[in-house]
């Protein structure tokens, strides 16, 4: 596998599983390329790509960091521009309607004023890869919220393929190291908000479990995440030593999976796995959830600001 693209996919879920916080100051490239043993021109590149995505921001003579998913001052500056575009229609119509812009000034204020002071429950939709561990992360996420809030899920894939955004829909929630990408692809105005996972409670718990003479075989899908598993396992079984890794659309998965004791798998690989695996062989999911920390401190303030700013007589157009 291309450095580059291993080196893009360490950064990438690091910052999908809380490891690389927002505001966490990178390795600058000559530092990173030097302590990897790669081409600084391949460091160079992979932050560029970061940048572009908006998980990482370049600061002018203090370093690179961690970013929060998106351009904020972009995304400021394309809200504004959207809202001069309907206040310029407004005045537009008041004026074919035979009103001054005094009037219309007024009226702009008086609501200014008004606040609002009401609020229904919020809607929310949970992007993710796959739409069953999509809902597992959407359960997790229902538990944080309100009785009366909901929350549907859809995949990056479906979106991308031009399944319909579901709506209504205030807040859309998110893997972090996807919120640049999830941002485009859903309508205009609907903030999007980027979690970090960490391994479930199960899958802590079954790792710690393991025989430590097991022969352990793990099988990843996105073959930028490849490089992390074996050390995401190892983590919580660090008793094990026979550990090797393959992704699911190797030629050998079929040989590889006969020879093992034990066969971890991403999220989403099971159906495979329970296909090539020999019935006397154990198998489990490596299965994450949302931070907790992250939902409270991330999510949380997000809703009720926006719980606060809705008015429930207010309806969606048809």
């Amino acid at each position: 596998m291309p450095l580059g693209v291993q080196l893009r996919g360490l950064i990438e879920f690091g910052i999908a599983l809380g490891e690389l916080p927002t505001g966490q100051r990178l390795p600058s490239v000559r530092e990173l390329a030097d302590r990897a043993g790669i081409a600084h021109m391949t460091v160079a590149t992979v932050y560029r790509e970061l940048r572009e995505a908006g998980l990482i921001e370049a600061k002018p003579g203090a370093g690179t960091y961690v970013g929060d998913g998106h351009n904020s001052d972009g995304l400021r500056s394309n809200a504004i521009r959207k809202i001069q575009r309907r206040i310029e229609m407004l005045f537009n119509e008041a004026e074919q309607l035979g009103l001054a812009p005094s009037v219309v000034s007024s009226l702009v204020n008086a609501r200014a004023a008004r606040g609002r002071t009401m609020s229904r429950p919020v809607r929310l939709v949970m992007v993710g890869n796959f739409v069953e561990t999509t809902q597992q992360y959407a359960n997790r996420i229902q538990e944080h919220i309100g009785p009366g809030d909901s929350i549907v899920v859809t995949t990056v894939d479906a979106l991308h393929a031009g399944e319909a955004f579901p709506l209504p829909c205030d807040i859309c929630v998110t893997l972090a190291h996807r919120r640049g990408e999830v941002e485009h692809l859903v309508p205009s105005g609907i903030p999007v908000v980027g979690l970090s996972f960490i391994p479930s409670e199960e899958t802590r718990a079954q790792l710690a479990m393991i025989d430590p003479m097991a022969r352990i075989g793990i099988i990843s899908i996105f073959p930028e995440f490849t490089a992390l598993m074996k050390p995401g396992v190892l983590r919580f079984a660090p008793h094990v030593s026979a550990v090797d890794v393959r992704l699911i659309t190797a030629p050998d998965l079929a040989a590889f999976l006969a020879q093992v004791d034990v066969a971890i798998y991403a999220s989403g690989a099971e159906a495979t796995v329970r296909q090539l695996l020999p019935p006397d062989r154990q198998a489990m999911e490596f299965r994450y959830v949302p931070d907790p920390h992250a939902i409270r401190a991330t999510l949380l303030p997000v809703i009720e600001r926006l719980r606060s700013s809705i008015n429930p007589q207010e309806e969606e157009p048809s």
